[in-house]
């Protein structure tokens, strides 16, 4: 039987017997996406982890519908409104990514920078929105030169995956070979496709992370740029064609003339602070509302822009995208679009079963899209990390607009601490139990709000020393990717997840708790900002390279396993947790629950009681009594 790479390789072989054998081709190999900047980056995003490479391209086109959203204005003009749509595509690429001639035919092979162009303006975007004068030096300097590792314009794979990711084969070169496609599936895979919102301050690359690491386990995934001020800075093209409308959209002679208009982020009038715990004013619900609608149709936009795609008339998106620096596109590149081989993205992703996903404020737009299931009925299940809950709009009266899907929560430790937030999430479980739906929700040890992000991949010193974070960041990923990987395989149809090689862990499976912990709370005034990590100093005193002869030894005396990277280092930070132990499970379904879906699991249920932990902190009640106190805690939520 024969395997067919992308991008050309119709002479890849492998055999049925030895899926898992480099495969024969013509064309060189992939090679890892690193260059000279990588060397003089100190901490430089990591390989993902997945059998795949991964490609990316930028796309930015006009909405189908040009349109404002409410009526707030700044400046005389609305805030709110839909002019084009951005996101980054992340996907599988074809073995032989980075070796030859680039897509476009140039020498060199063209990867995108972690900060978004234009860079200068985006960093200080960036420091206008953390309050630092000097935000933006600090952001230039130390990624400016940060590049994502995943090229350009690849070739899309054409060949299923092997039987092992390339962390569990301890090498890269797993990327370069073919496994057998599985019994009744065609010789070219059909990705899943999911969808990614960004949390309040958030760009397209802000959890490229995140979104590699699904593209590398073969998920297409779309990072929306959301434009309705919730990011740091970010520049919207207008389109030069006459037949797109404006008509009602607040555009001046001027934005027409240069061809583009910014939005920075967007502070809440006499309410800057309305993220934070403790905020007496609360959340300025008129403008996250309108911010959330806005979302809502960003992300039909950008799915209309996969079905063009999925028709094989990607050629059409190609010759709409603003994001070429020789079309005078503000922030594009001079690659752009260039040598993507869109008939072979044909029919080539499901556009069914879709996966929403989202972080912070980008968890609760993945809440009202699972609530919307007549508007995207495209959308089979959510993940939502660190949702903030107080952006979370009041659920439904009618049954039929409450979440009814499959649905994953993880938690940073520092939002598992923050009781309003968690309560808010717990009322969110209840309302997808309610309409019988599988539920997980767990807390990752040590990780703070940043950690499902690339912040504290890029500054993990800063992280641990002001945000008290003690987990490893590379591991906090890990964690956050796995237990994803792990939930889609229960819930997504078998021939659809046939590709998923994730690592499993059995996350999923951890007894739930019976009450919240409290090993790292913070004083109040730091609540959901950092933790607190008891002996501090006398832990960071000890050397790096003690502690880690210190839990090596531990770990063999007790035949332990803690997580390692592909060289063999142990991804420890500054705590010792073994496998097994850095997630704490609040919220499970029940083995009933799981008979009554067909999913089989061990471990990780209760046979009564719905496993839900209690988060009011009461010990010494009877069972009846918990639960009783836990169903009242969750209708405060």
């Amino acid at each position: 039987m024969d395997s067919i790479d992308g991008g050309g390789a119709s002479d890849t072989r492998h055999t049925v017997n030895k899926p898992d054998d480099v495969p024969f081709s013509k064309l060189p190999n992939s090679r890892p996406p690193t260059g000279f900047r990588e060397k003089l980056t100190y901490s430089p995003l990591p390989h993902y982890s997945g059998p795949y490479s991964v490609g990316m391209m930028d796309v930015e086109v006009p909405a189908r519908e040009p349109r404002a959203f409410s009526d707030i204005k700044r400046d005389h003009r609305h805030l709110l409104e839909l002019e084009t749509v951005l996101f980054t595509l992340y996907y599988p690429s074809a073995i032989g990514s980075g070796q030859g001639k680039s897509p476009e035919g140039e020498e060199k092979w063209s990867r995108a920078t972690w900060l978004p162009r234009p860079r200068i303006e985006v960093a200080k975007g960036y420091g206008r929105f953390s309050g630092f004068r000097n935000g933006s030096m600090l952001d230039g300097a130390t990624t400016a030169l940060t590049k994502i590792p995943a090229f350009r314009n690849a070739h899309l794979a054409n060949h299923w995956p092997p039987n092992k990711n390339s962390r569990e084969a301890g090498t890269y070169e797993q990327k370069n070979r073919a496994g057998a496609p599985p019994p009744g599936e065609p010789e070219k895979p059909c990705f899943p496709l999911m969808i990614f919102s960004h949390g309040l301050g958030g760009t397209r690359t802000t959890y490229s992370s995140v979104c590699g690491e699904f593209a590398s386990y073969g998920f297409v995934v779309i990072a929306i740029e959301h434009r309705d001020g919730s990011g740091p800075r970010t520049f919207v093209n207008i389109p030069k064609d006459p037949k797109y409308s404006r008509e009602g959209l607040d555009i001046t002679g001027k934005d027409q003339e240069r061809g583009w208009t910014r939005m920075d982020y967007i502070f809440p009038k006499d309410n800057a602070l309305d993220t934070m715990p403790g905020n007496t004013q609360g959340v300025d619900g008129k403008l996250r509302s309108a911010q959330i609608k806005l979302r809502l149709a960003e992300i039909e936009e950008a799915y209309h822009v996969m079905t063009v795609i999925h028709e094989g008339r990607g050629e059409d998106i190609a010759a709409q995208n603003l994001r070429l620096k020789s079309a005078g596109g503000k922030g594009g590149s001079s690659r752009g679009l260039r040598g993507v081989d869109w008939a072979s993205w044909k029919n080539r992703f499901h556009l069914q079963q879709v996966t929403m996903l989202g972080h912070s404020f980008g968890a609760a737009t993945t809440v009202e899209v699972l609530r919307h299931q007549k508007e995207f009925p495209f959308i089979g299940q959510g993940i939502i990390y660190d949702i903030w809950g107080a952006a979370i709009q009041p659920p439904p009266d009618k049954p039929d607009q409450r979440i009814n899907a499959p649905l994953l929560g993880i938690n940073s430790e520092a939002f598992m601490y923050w009781p309003d937030n968690f309560e808010s999430v717990i009322s969110l479980c209840k309302e997808a139990k309610d309409q019988d739906a599988l539920v997980w929700l767990m807390t990752v040890r040590g990780s703070v709000h940043l950690s499902q992000s690339d912040f504290t991949v890029l500054y993990p010193r800063l992280s641990s020393l002001f945000l008290k974070m003690t987990i490893n960041p590379r591991r906090a990923i890990d964690l956050n990717v796995n237990a994803s990987l792990e939930f889609l395989k229960l819930v997504m149809p078998a021939r659809i997840s046939a590709m998923n090689r994730g690592t499993n862990e059995h996350l999923l499976e951890i007894n739930t708790l019976e009450k919240l912990p409290d090993d790292h709370k913070p004083l109040e005034k730091y609540m959901a900002q950092r933790l607190r990590i008891p002996h501090e100093m006398r832990i960071r005193v000890v050397p790096m390279w003690a502690r880690r002869f210190v839990r090596n030894r531990k770990a063999k005396a007790q035949n332990l396993d803690v997580p390692r990277d592909p060289n063999g280092n142990p991804l420890v930070g500054l705590e010792e947790l073994p496998i097994g132990e850095e997630i704490w499970m609040h919220v499970a379904p029940t083995k009933d629950e799981l008979r009554r879906h067909g999913v089989e699991m061990e471990g990780g249920t209760k046979e009564e009681g719905g496993g839900v932990v209690d988060v009011t902190g009461n010990e010494g009640r009877t069972r009846e009594d918990r639960h009783s106190v836990e169903q009242r805690s969750m209708e405060r939520g």
